[in-house]
């Protein structure tokens, strides 16, 4: 019976403090604090430093700011979880936002400049809250968060991005909704 226990023990100990040190998971990043300005976020392997969209609203949140209508910005959690600015070549090669405004006054048409080939609206719902909205498996959503797993470097600085993973909600049913691809 002692002998069982140990076992038992030890194997609970691998299982419990070894293996969850090899990869870090999804599950072990921090949820950034909701606002009434939050698009997305977005999280990737490496580390729990997070990427967020937030709308840039003016007027009491009546109309998205012309000239910057989404602010993006770190919250460096592996740090001190302060707010940091994107810097230069973060802005504009990797995760900052080309904004054009659409036929509808009032909405944007808006993609992550490291990957044009997924579009977004910026909205404001019916109770008049920013939304981004993509297509997520060929409907549209309310975009939530994203995780991106990278494994090591393509060449130089540019990350093997494995896979992508979209979490958003049904604007019909509230339903969450989620999609996984490869770019």
């Amino acid at each position: 019976m002692f002998r069982l226990s140990l076992i038992l023990k030890n194997t609970l100990l691998v299982f419990g403090l070894i293996l969850p040190g090899l990869a870090l998971s999804q599950s072990s990043f921090p949820t950034p604090p909701a606002t009434p300005q939050r698009l997305f976020y977005v999280q990737r392997t490496g580390n729990t430093n997070t990427i967020v969209y937030d709308a840039n609203t003016i007027d009491n949140g009546r109309y998205f700011n012309k000239k910057q209508p989404i602010n993006v910005y770190w919250l460096r959690y592996d740090e001190q979880g302060q707010v940091a600015p994107l810097n230069y070549l973060q802005r504009t090669l990797a995760y900052g936002v080309a904004v054009n405004p659409t036929e509808r006054p009032g909405e944007y048409e808006f993609h992550v400049v490291s990957y044009p080939k997924r579009k977004m609206r910026l909205v404001l719902d019916s109770g008049a809250r920013p939304r981004a909205v993509m297509a997520v498996n060929n409907q549209p959503v309310w975009l939530n968060r994203v995780f991106v797993k990278i494994e090591g470097k393509k060449s130089g600085i540019i990350p093997n991005v494995k896979y992508v993973e979209l979490f958003g909600t049904d604007p019909k049913t509230g339903k969450s909704v989620y999609e996984k691809f490869v770019p």
